[in-house]
Formats: structure tokens, sequence, C-alpha cells
């Protein structure tokens, strides 16, 4: 048997995101771009927004105009005129002027304040008693208050949220560039997996891990491509692989790092020229036995076949390096949801192993609590019951009952 378990720190396998490149980008309409990962930084070309309008309905005035009205001595000011929505001011104000302005309206030159309607009266049509003093700006929203041209708006690896759509159609960007959605080809492998519509023989299991995954790869907003069943042949295995490769921007076994598989997937790895394993095994619980190979430029992972072991690794390591071919940048996105919760038992773990324990949150006594949950990495109902997960160093031995500790909430 090939040598496996050389293993290779979590933070070091990170390292390997920067050898697998981001997908293609393409065009596409602004109304397509939810969720999508923008190609090119977007800078501002124009001052938006591009004139000083009002936010509320009333008079356009000098601020220096009002000071000091109020009820019992208001000022009085010349009305001159009217704004119209969508229409140049007919004219300047001028100190001890007012001009009538609708929410959204244009600011005329001169005015730098707007009275609210409720806090004025007019008294014929050409004369309106202020009851209330403006400063500069009020009710206003200055001309390039929001982004000034020039400046950065958008970055590349940005996803793109409502807000950004929204952004882009004030910059008029009807098509933008985004980086092509990744897909991830999927192979589930063993003599002993059947097809979800097979009724398992002796021995046999049903094929889970392909629909807990392609979840995963579609909540990572990747593409998730199923490629089937493989048993355990190094040329139907390399086959398959080669046919993904050809097809997809990553390769995901599962089952394939497991004891009765090891040699059958490397074999099946080292007959691509070039290939190389760059991940061995992760000293993780659980998912230690975790492969990581660079085959034709792109990822290929062996994950363990356990449901459990799967889904962790996919959520802490898998992901970022989905994430990175889709050409999302980290420093444009917040980091992994965390929340703080009281741990209500002691957790044990062994010293030179980083361990990722399940957990559910329930709220006791106005105080959120994580209660873990423990079982076998086979068992899927340990996911079914947890909200996240929490880390133990490989250099801590264990966490204490009643000690506060992050909870990262599955996405």
């Amino acid at each position: 048997m090939k040598e496996f378990f050389t293993v290779t720190d979590i933070k070091d396998v990170f390292t390997h995101l920067r050898v697998f490149p981001e997908t293609d980008k393409e065009p596409i309409h602004l109304l397509d771009a939810l969720g999508r990962i923008i190609a090119t930084d977007i800078t501002a070309e124009m001052d938006i927004p591009e004139f000083a309008r009002s936010t509320m309905d009333g008079y356009a005035v000098c601020a220096a105009s009002t000071f000091g009205a109020s009820e019992a001595n208001p000022a009085y000011l010349t009305i001159t005129g009217s704004i119209a929505m969508g229409e140049l001011p007919p004219g300047p104000v001028r100190p001890g002027e007012a001009m009538r302005i609708p929410t959204g309206g244009m600011m005329p030159d001169g005015a730098d304040g707007v009275v609210m309607i409720e806090h004025t009266a007019e008294i014929d049509a050409t004369m309106l008693e202020v009851y209330r003093s403006v400063p500069p700006l009020h009710h206003v929203i200055a001309r390039g208050e929001d982004f000034v041209a020039g400046s950065s708006l958008i970055q590349t690896g940005t996803r793109i949220r409502p807000q950004e759509m929204g952004l882009l159609a004030a910059m008029g960007l009807e098509r933008i560039d985004v980086f092509k959605k990744t897909k991830i080809g999927l192979i589930s492998t063993g003599d002993e997996i059947v097809s979800i519509d097979t009724p398992p023989g002796p021995g046999q299991i049903r094929d889970i891990n392909t629909y807990t995954l392609s979840g995963q790869i579609m909540a990572a907003g990747a593409i998730p491509v199923i490629y089937g069943i493989v048993t355990d042949d190094v040329s139907l295995l390399h086959a398959a692989c080669a046919k993904i490769l050809a097809e997809t921007d990553m390769v995901i076994i599962s089952g394939g790092s497991s004891v009765g598989m090891r040699d059958v997937t490397i074999d099946a790895i080292q007959r691509f020229d070039g290939a190389e394993i760059l991940v061995h095994g992760i000293p993780i619980s659980p998912g230690k036995p975790t492969l990581l190979a660079r085959v034709q430029n792109k990822a290929l992972w062996g994950l363990p076949g356990h449901v459990t072991s799967a889904m962790v690794v996919f959520d802490r390591i898998v992901r970022p390096f989905i994430e990175k071919i889709s050409g999302i940048d980290p420093a444009c996105h917040a980091p992994a949801r965390q929340i703080q919760a009281r741990l209500t038992r002691n957790v044990a773990s062994a010293q030179g192993r980083r361990d990722f324990v399940r957990v559910r949150l329930i709220e006791k006594e106005n105080e959120l609590t994580a209660e873990p949950i423990l079982g076998k990495s086979g068992l899927l109902s340990t996911m079914l019951k947890a909200h996240g997960l929490i880390e133990i160093d490989r250099n801590v031995e264990g966490l204490e009952k009643g000690s506060m500790v992050p909870v990262i909430l599955f996405s």
C-alpha cells in the first residue's frame, strides 16, 4: 500500500489556493447578475448623484436666510417660482428668496437647504413664512455625496448583491463582465454504493454523498455536475476523471480517500501526465483521509466516504477553493459567520489534531448555548441536528463546560 497519511496541516493546505486559476470571464445582462462574481473593477465615471437634490417636499432656500426663524419670529422669504420633477430649476435662489421643490427635485443654484413644507405657510403667491431655521445641506443630497467621479465602486471578486445591481444601474451599466459559474464534477466511488433509486442489497448503501455535496456546491454558488458511481477499478476511475476534467473546473471524488480506494485513486491520478499530489491527508477530525491533487491545472479532491466527514471537509476546506476559482476575493467579503455560545459539556480532543465538533444552538435563560452533537462520522443525523461547528486547535486537549466558544454557522 502506498504511503498516504503524510499529513498536511490545514493552514498549509490553503497555501495551494494560489496555484489554481479563476474561471474565464463572460458578459451578462445586469438583470442576471445577482450572486455572480464581478470580473472587472468598476470606477465611477460621473458623480453620483449628478446634481444636488431635495429629500423633502418644501422650499429650496439659502440656509442663512432662515437663521433665527421660529413660530414667534418667522422669517419672510419671496417665492420666485417652482421646480418641476425631472427639469432644470427656472433660475437661481438668492438670499431672501425661496423656490418650491418636490422630493427628488434638482436644487437651484444658490440654494443650500430645504425647509419642509410643514414648517412654512404661504401668505400669498409670492410671500412665504418660515417657522424653523435650517442648517446648510439640511434635507439635501449634495452632488457626488454618494460617489465622486473617479472613485472605486466595486472591486473585482465581489459577489453581486441587489445593492451592487442598483449601483451598476446608476452608472448606466446594462452589461457587465463576470466570472463564469464554476462547474464541479462529482463521482461517488465504491463497489458497495448504489444509486438512490436502487434498493440496497446486503452490504450496500445508497449514494448519499452525491446529493449532500451537490447541495453544498450550489450553496457555494457553483454548479454540480453528477457523473454517477464508479466501482473500485483504476481504469474506470481514470476514464471518469478524464471526462470530468475536460468538462468541468474541479473534480470531487467521494469515497476515493477511504482505505479500500486509496491506491486506486492515487493510481488513477498518476496516470495523468504532470499530475501532482499536493495533500495526502489532513490532521483533522472528521476528515483526515482527504486527498488534493493538481491535474491539468485543476483541483481534484478525494473526500472521505462517510457523509459527515465529507460534508465537514467540504465546508471548511473545499469551499474556499471553489470560491477562489470562482473569482471571489476574500477581501471583498465578510468572513464565515460566527456566533458566541456557552458550551454545555466538556469536549475532549487529541493534541496534534484539529477537531471540528458539530453543535446545536439552544437558548437557555436568555443565553445561547452550544450543545455538542457527538457521533460517528457515518451518521447523517449528527449533521441534521447541528447548526454549526466549533473548532478545537491541534495544540488544545479539549474545551471545558461553561466556556464561551465561537460557533461557525453552516451556510
